[in-house]
């Protein structure tokens, strides 16, 4: 089994929550977008609680202060998302 490991020199200068997505621009320019429902705490929030968001640790981790939540900016662009994508209805 072949393992792609992701590890990206930039870092996040933005991030910011919009219809229950939380997107992150990097210094490189590029910009993720990931559903909040991929992980348990940020599925649970509120559209309110998922706008707090704040980049932390040199912009190498996002923040959620209320909610008690941190992620790596390498492990939300590797694609390490706790819960699968939700099946279509």
């Amino acid at each position: 089994m072949n393992t792609t490991i992701y590890n990206s020199e930039s870092v996040a200068i933005k991030a910011w929550a919009e219809k229950r997505v939380i997107y992150i621009e990097l210094t490189d320019g590029r910009i993720f977008g990931f559903p909040a429902d991929r992980f348990i705490l940020l599925s649970q929030a509120t559209d309110e609680q998922l706008k707090d968001v704040q980049i932390e640790v040199g912009g190498y981790a996002l923040r959620w202060d209320e909610l008690d939540e941190d992620l790596t900016i390498n492990g939300i662009v590797a694609g390490r998302f706790q819960l699968p994508l939700p099946r279509a209805a």
